[in-house]
């Protein structure tokens, strides 16, 4: 295959290196066509193509050009390379096997074409698995996915369950937990039940009071949780009802306890050896689900809960955890602002220990749980420049706009941006920039550059489900 790769005078040292590692497999010209790679024109990439025997021209990602005109007058396919030249040699050793976009940097292009197979694995494993029982249509243990139950603590209490319970199967939950405090009556717990009758996904509730399980059992299909106090209550009607139900250990043991919601007539049964938190016996608590009976419930929650740190590589660690000792159902809860996407986090955590049936560990899976922190550090050219200046302190005097102040806010997974009455509302921070531009709601460039600053913080929290402060440090 003979490849052109046009570049800059600025990268032309890293492409060239990528380009000798295939020599083996390609013809690669590298040719240099101005300082910057992006930089380059159409018309000068039809000039290198013209006459040629080039197999396909590989430009920059970052290039804005079109070069359609020049793939109809030349007949050689012009693809969008990375985005940066550092990540050219991993798009190169897949350029036989996986194809590039034409309007698509190659980096994006290719992560998102990994995802979506890896996406299709899962499913395709998913549905060729062999569960322990199956709840509502949802096949729990054996083969099959760890199934993710997010939790709902005092639902009695909130304000639009239905919103809440939604919002948890759009972030990929299988199972939403209905928790039930102390002070919920029975009429609480079916009063929310029948709230949640248009819900088509497997519910549960959580409570150990024989009473409230009861008022639940016309909808719940799985109940937490059963032991020697409640299970002389309520088996029999768990059992009658069809629903599944996780036993705990208490003053019997957990065997115990299984024992006795087998001998009420409960078929669907999930031991749960019960999780410790961190510095509370998490390790020893682990030993405790080598020989428990399968299939087995794993309460990641209750650690990421109750330790300060960020929440998608602990749920990633616990998820790992879980897959080992073989857990059919992870429990996961968004109780605090800390752990809010949790829900989110641990079904991708699930999904990358599906994949790691055929690997030793949970790695270029195509699917990953880096947010902040990136894979692989990119080595761009040093700058060049002939002189250097050290930036002088801004002003403490504000000179305002004389078209007046914009506020900035987040509502959802929008930004939105309100200048003197009227509002601009969009995801990406460069198109709101660009509307209040087009509008003429700002005159000065040093207001430009403090919007551009502010709304790209905007958007940076509703990536990272933070919160929103204009002018504040995020």
């Amino acid at each position: 295959m003979h490849i052109l790769l046009p570049t800059g005078s600025a990268t032309v040292g890293i492409v060239k290196s990528a380009a000798e590692r295939f020599r083996d497999r390609y013809e690669i010209d590298v040719v240099v066509t101005g300082e910057i790679a992006s930089f380059l024109a159409p018309g000068e990439l039809r000039r290198l193509l013209a006459g040629s025997n080039y197999d396909m021209a590989i430009v920059s990602g970052m290039c804005t050009a079109s070069f359609v005109d020049v793939e109809r007058e030349t007949g050689v396919p012009v693809y969008r390379g990375p985005r940066h030249a550092a990540d050219l040699v991993p798009v190169l050793s897949v350029l036989e096997t996986a194809p590039l976009s034409k309007t698509v940097p190659a980096d994006e292009f290719l992560a998102e074409t990994r995802r979506e197979e890896a996406c299709r694995r899962v499913a395709l494993r998913e549905a060729e698995a062999e569960p322990e029982f199956i709840v509502r249509g949802m096949k729990v243990g054996g083969g099959s996915r760890m199934k993710v139950l997010a939790e709902i603590m005092d639902a009695h209490r909130r304000d639009d369950l239905l919103a809440d319970v939604r919002r948890f199967f759009a972030d990929g939950a299988d199972i939403v937990d209905l928790g039930f405090g102390f002070d919920a009556t029975p009429g609480d717990v079916a009063r929310c039940f029948s709230s949640l009758a248009g819900v088509e996904g497997p519910l549960a509730v959580d409570t150990q009071d024989p009473d409230l399980i009861a008022a639940a059992l016309f909808r719940a299909d799985l109940v937490l949780s059963l032991h020697e106090g409640n299970i002389p209550a309520v088996g029999r009607a768990v059992a009658d009802a069809g629903a599944a139900a996780v036993v705990v250990p208490r003053e019997r043991t957990l065997e115990e306890n299984l024992a006795a919601a087998e001998e009420a007539g409960i078929r669907c049964l999930i031991a749960d050896p019960l999780l410790q938190p961190a510095g509370s016996g998490l390790t020893e608590s682990l030993a405790g689900f080598a020989d428990a009976r399968r299939p087995l419930f794993f309460g990641a929650g209750n650690v990421v809960e109750l330790l300060d740190a960020d929440s998608p590589g602990a749920n990633a660690l616990l998820a790992g955890m879980a897959h080992e000792v073989g857990a059919a159902v992870v429990f996961t809860s968004e109780h605090s602002d800390k752990t809010r996407g949790s829900v989110a986090e641990m079904r991708r955590a699930t999904e990358m220990m599906a994949l790691t049936t055929d690997r030793p560990y949970p790695k270029d899976l195509g699917l990953d749980l880096l947010i902040l922190k990136e894979k692989r550090r990119r080595r761009e050219p040093p700058l060049e420049y002939g002189s250097i200046e050290d930036a002088r302190p801004m002003p403490d005097e504000i000179v305002y706009d004389p078209l007046g102040c914009i506020r900035i806010g987040i509502e959802g997974d929008s930004i939105v941006a309100v200048h003197k009455g009227r509002a601009v509302r969009g995801k990406r921070w460069e198109d709101v920039f660009y509307t209040l531009l087009a509008n003429a709601s700002l005159s000065r460039l040093d207001h430009a550059a403090y919007l551009g600053k502010e709304l790209f913080k905007a958007e940076l929290a509703i990536r990272m489900r933070r919160s929103f402060e204009q002018d504040g440090p995020f």
